[in-house]
């Protein structure tokens, strides 16, 4: 009819956190941090964005519950019933795995130590720590000293992600920076230049893994 105001099609479907989070992640996984932006995500949602403020309260709060939104999902397709041991590792593996995954979930991660998702694993680690016998005093050092290589880890992936593209990207971005260590003078940095040929070959999932397991080898003969 001649007049009539054509609006944009409006979602049927009851709007919802949930619903909020889980397209919140997609634009992540597209465009990083600057590709979330209110106006996009009512796009995707087919609604206005007071109606996602009425949830969300702003950038800051979607980007925490994103991050909660990945770790949360990551944690609960562990296997609960493994040995502390493996628990630990196969709780360290799936944050790895996460931030793999997401790399932006890495920069929020190592932005806000204090977040609940920094809480979830370190709750989880240290279940499995106190699981394992450390003693009670001893518990808070070893479950902060496995967190603290896990948020180390996040945050080498949220500077990575910044500096270079996907993996054939990243993969001549450590060729690079291999060939650069292996002309430093042998005097001053003999360590470095012997270990320029393995920073360019090696897999970041098996030397993060290798890294907990001299953690945790630490913590059994301690204790």
């Amino acid at each position: 009819m001649a007049g009539e105001t054509h609006r944009p099609e409006r979602r049927a479907d009851a709007l919802t956190k949930e619903r909020i989070v889980e397209a919140a992640v997609a634009l992540l996984d597209a465009g990083g941090a600057d590709g979330l932006t209110f106006r996009a995500l009512a796009a995707r949602l087919a609604t206005g964005s007071g109606a996602i403020y009425w949830h969300i309260a702003d950038k800051h709060a979607l980007l925490a519950a994103a991050t909660d939104h990945v770790i949360a999902r990551a944690l609960a397709d562990r296997v609960a019933s493994a040995p502390p041991r493996e628990a630990i590792r196969a709780l360290a593996l799936a944050v790895f795995d996460a931030i793999d995954a997401h790399p932006w979930v890495g920069a929020q991660l190592s932005g806000d130590p204090w977040q609940y998702a920094v809480l979830c694993i370190l709750a989880g680690i240290g279940a499995q720590v106190t699981a394992l016998g450390v003693a009670e005093r001893h518990r808070f050092n070893a479950a902060t000293a496995l967190l603290s290589f896990v948020l180390g880890l996040a945050g080498q992936y949220a500077v990575g992600s910044r500096l270079v593209g996907g993996d054939k990207d990243r993969a001549a971005f450590l060729r690079d920076v291999a060939a650069r260590w292996a002309q430093l003078d042998p005097e001053r940095h003999p360590f470095v230049r012997q270990v320029a040929a393995r920073l360019a070959e090696h897999d970041d999932r098996e030397q993060f893994l290798a890294g907990i397991d001299l953690i945790l080898a630490g913590l059994e003969r301690a204790h």
